[in-house]
Parts: C-alpha cells; sequence; structure tokens
C-alpha cells in the first residue's frame, strides 16, 4: 500500500494535480484546510493494528511537510493527525490507556508532571468510538490542540508544548509502533 501512496505523490509532484488514493477503505488526499483556512498537506498514513485486529488508519496532515519525526514534533505550523477507525467498537477506557502509555513512554518525568492538567483535560474528551469515527487531533498556532471526536468538537487543549507530547505518541522514542510512525512520515 505504501508503494500506491508513494507513487501517486510521485505522479502528483509530476502532473501538478491533486491526488486520492485509499488505505484499507479510506479515502486519503493531497490537502484539506484546517478550520480557520490553514493549508495542510498529506505527509503519511498508516494502520495501527494489535494482533491482527485493525485497529484505525492514522493520518498526518502538515503545513510543513517532513520525514523527521524530530522537525515534524518541533515544528511551530499548523498540523492535523486523524484516526479512521476500522474496528467495530474500541471503548473509552481502552482509548485512554493507550493515550497514557504513549505519554509515558514519550515524555519525561518532568515533562508529563507539567503537562498533568492538560492531560487530564485531553483523556476526560473522549467517549467510545465505532467503525467509521474518526478522531481529528487539530494543532491550530497560538490555539492549542482542538480534538473532535465522531465530528462533534469537544475542547481545546492549549499550547504547543502538549501537541508536542501528544505527537510523540506516533512519532516519538517509543512510537505505537515504528511501521506506523514510519507510514506517517511518508517513509
Amino acid at each position: 500500500m505504501r508503494v500506491l501512496i508513494c507513487a501517486v505523490a510521485l505522479m502528483v509532484g509530476m502532473s501538478g494535480t491533486a491526488f486520492t488514493a485509499e488505505m484499507a477503505g479510506v479515502q486519503l488526499v493531497d490537502s484539506i484546510t484546517q478550520e480557520g483556512g490553514t493549508q495542510l498537506q498529506f505527509n503519511g498514513a498508516g494502520i495501527r493494528s494489535k494482533f491482527v485486529v485493525k485497529v484505525y488508519v492514522a493520518m498526518l496532515y502538515l503545513e510543513n511537510k517532513s520525514s523527521d519525526a524530530a522537525a515534524v514534533i518541533s515544528d511551530a505550523g499548523a498540523k492535523q493527525l486523524i484516526m479512521h477507525f476500522l474496528y467495530k467498537e474500541v471503548d473509552k477506557d481502552k482509548l485512554v490507556d493507550a493515550w497514557n502509555e504513549g505519554f509515558d513512554g514519550n515524555g519525561s518525568a518532568e515533562q508529563l508532571e507539567a503537562l498533568k492538567p492538560e492531560i487530564e483535560r485531553f483523556n476526560s474528551l473522549f467517549e467510545t468510538v465505532k467503525k467509521d469515527d474518526r478522531i481529528v487531533l487539530d494543532y491550530i498556532p497560538g490555539t492549542g490542540t482542538v480534538v473532535t471526536v465522531a465530528g462533534q468538537q469537544k475542547g481545546t487543549i492549549p499550547g504547543k508544548d502538549f501537541n508536542d507530547l501528544l505527537l510523540s505518541i506516533w512519532l516519538g522514542k517509543k512510537p505505537v509502533t515504528e511501521k506506523l510512525r514510519d507510514g506517517l512520515l511518508g517513509k
């Protein structure tokens, strides 16, 4: 699938036209417009699997494309990470446990303590998701991370430092999976 996406992206670069592709039945587009009008470019996508179950397709859109994880995390530009769920149902408690595992695996003790209120607020925004629901995590510079679940905006977590830690769940030293990290980075 990665070869198909790369081939389509290469054709886009040569032809100057927009592309659409699919991953596990989920449409991937070359660009999106974030709330507020910022144009974001497709950076990459991958599938989060647990054992043999496909849980979600993750897509990363950036204002400033990059294949370097540290550069993506540190970039001050707008970002959007979309999780399109493939599995029939993922319980709220499992989502929160996964977020906390990702935060703990990628944040320092000082970072986790400093961001404890933001992490608690973030975790409180979630509900059980079902197949074809989307969790959209928008980083808007000057505003923070806007969380949308199944089409409903749930809240905003202020601060770039929180978004840096959040993105590290997929792109940090202990990502969800290395294969998913590489897919999001377009590798």
